[in-house]
């Protein structure tokens, strides 16, 4: 099945920016609709965004709308999350998911099939 592993995450004062990078394994990347979530401290993960297969379509959780940006680069197998004007309340594990069922996925966590490791966002002065 396909691997995936995130990387980017770190420090960032709030107000900054930061992008996550996730590379996927395996030759048929194009075949997986991509989304990112995030967990806070005490919280339960929620949807960030999505993108299609083909980046003709992009969908985003309203408390990011504006501020994220989720693009993908089919060649590297790789989809970014550049995250501006970061909140104190982002702070958390921000995770790659994906879904190769053929279908548009929803914002469930379930539609997803295949999840990354995870990499911990820190916003704080």
């Amino acid at each position: 099945q396909v691997q995936l592993v995130e990387s980017g995450g770190g420090l960032v004062e709030p107000g900054g920016s930061l992008t996550l990078s996730c590379v996927a394994s395996g030759r048929t990347f194009t075949d997986y609709a991509m989304a990112w979530f995030r967990q806070a401290p005490g919280k339960e993960r929620e949807f960030v965004g999505r993108i299609s297969r083909r980046s003709l379509m992009t969908t985003y959780a309203d408390s990011v709308k504006g501020r994220f940006t989720i693009s993908r680069d089919n060649a590297k197998n790789t989809v970014y999350l550049q995250m501006n004007s970061l909140q104190f309340e982002e702070t958390g594990i921000y995770y790659c998911a994906g879904s190769d069922r053929g279908v548009v996925p929803s914002r469930r966590q379930d539609d997803y099939d295949y999840w990354g490791q995870g990499t911990q966002v820190t916003v704080s002065t």
